[in-house]
């Protein structure tokens, strides 16, 4: 019973960034707990229920799955991201080939830091569109600015308050608590309409959409996967510090990598968000020291059971723009701010011509909206700058690091 009870907490703390991601693109959320729930399952089943953690839905894939549901629809936007999942299968299988350093060569963190930054600062205008109550394109109002502005900042400041100043398990819910406070207030003025809540019904299944193939979506959302992968990998080596163990030899990164690409598979075939390892979950862990990967397994249980719950998924989406947007300006923002980080942690020199270029022409590229296409197909944001990051890191030279750019506080000194 005490596993339950935590599995249940467990997917609490995950369950703010579990549901946003669905809400912000179109789909289903109900659909994403089932996704969620089955995709970790499988993780399990692979890394031979080794490792306590859970996956959900990713932030990496919002602004892909927001052009591809536009662009194609959302069964071929599954398709892609099925692919996707694909690639993180096949990196699984090189790991156990050739070792799990051939991924650093591939993606050293030149590459990676950039396409990170990208990820936040593209979804920027977004955060800031719904915040002042209009949809993420801002081509429509839909809450008056003036009350909208308000409700956006009091859910803003209400998670900023929570992730810098709360202790124990207040700490590791800074989404929740900013959507309760902004959806407080939304119900004061008056803006939640409820009438989806009243039409759905209490028990059923998800409204699946089963993933079409589109060649051009397939190659779209392929290089998105540049960045969650090796983010896969510091979440490994976060949960084996936590736990004392070495999951990155037992199971092994192989296993671990393809679990979370078979947990995206699965997630797609049915119409959820691709998934990824959480770090609120390896927090959650980490504090209450609960190291048992049967805790997750209920976790995953409990979040399928919600999924069928009819009225849960309507009561989220009456959830209100402002209330996500402000939420998002934070979220967004940090996950460029872990972008800089990689670089920095990384002590990658940017004085050197070499590494300036890579991540000066990524940045631009994915920020500017730079687009290449020929016919129907066509590269844009993360795709098109996760492809140019690693093409320029593979073709420049070595040796071309070490010619240094002087930058006007050299020319001054």
């Amino acid at each position: 019973m005490l596993t339950i009870l935590q599995g249940a907490q467990m997917l609490f703390v995950a369950f703010g960034a579990l549901v946003l991601v669905p809400l912000l693109t179109g789909l289903d959320p109900n659909v994403a707990l089932f996704g969620a729930g089955v995709g970790t399952l499988l993780f399990q089943v692979i890394t031979k229920r080794s490792v306590p953690i859970f996956l959900a839905s990713s932030f990496a894939f919002i602004a892909p799955i927001m052009y591809g549901v536009q662009t194609w629809g959302i069964p071929a936007t599954m398709g892609g991201l099925m692919a996707a999942g694909v690639v993180y299968v096949v990196l699984g299988a090189l790991i156990k080939v050739k070792g799990s350093e051939f991924i650093h060569k591939i993606l050293p963190p030149v590459v990676v830091g950039p396409v990170i930054m990208v990820i936040g600062l593209g979804l920027a205008p977004v955060a800031v569109n719904m915040a002042l109550g209009k949809t993420g394109d801002g081509a429509v109002q839909l809450v008056d600015g003036d009350i909208a502005i308000w409700i956006g900042l009091a859910s803003l400041l209400t998670t900023i308050l929570v992730s810098v100043f709360a202790k124990g398990m207040f700490s590791l819910i800074p989404i929740v608590c900013g959507i309760a406070v902004g959806y407080a207030l939304s119900l004061v003025v008056g803006i939640v309409d409820f009438t989806p809540v009243a039409q759905a019904a209490w028990l059923g299944l998800p409204n699946f959409t089963f993933p079409e193939f589109n060649i051009n979506a397939v190659l779209f959302m392929i290089p998105v996967a540049i960045a969650p992968a090796v983010e896969h990998v510091g979440d490994m080596l976060a949960i084996s510090n936590v736990t004392g163990k070495n999951y990155i030899k037992k199971p092994g990164l192989h296993r671990t990598m393809a679990g979370d690409g078979v947990a995206t598979i699965a997630a797609s075939m049915v119409g959820a968000p691709p998934n990824t390892t959480y770090s609120e979950v390896t927090g959650a862990v980490m504090l209450t020291k609960a190291f048992n990967p049967v805790i997750m397994t209920w976790a995953a249980v409990t979040a399928i059971v919600l999924s069928l719950v009819g009225k849960l998924g309507a009561l989220l989406q009456t959830i209100p723009v402002p209330v996500m947007g402000g939420i998002m300006i934070l979220l967004f923002g940090s996950i460029a701010a872990v972008g800089l980080n990689t670089l920095i942690k990384n002590q990658v020199d940017l004085h050197k011509a070499r590494n300036l270029v890579i991540v000066g022409v990524t940045l631009v590229f994915g920020i500017g909206g730079m687009a290449f296409g020929v016919g129907e197909f066509s590269l844009q944001g993360i795709s098109l700058c996760g492809i140019v990051a690693i093409i320029l890191n593979l073709v420049l030279p070595k040796d071309l690091g070490d010619s240094h750019v002087v930058d006007t506080a050299q020319m001054e000194d």
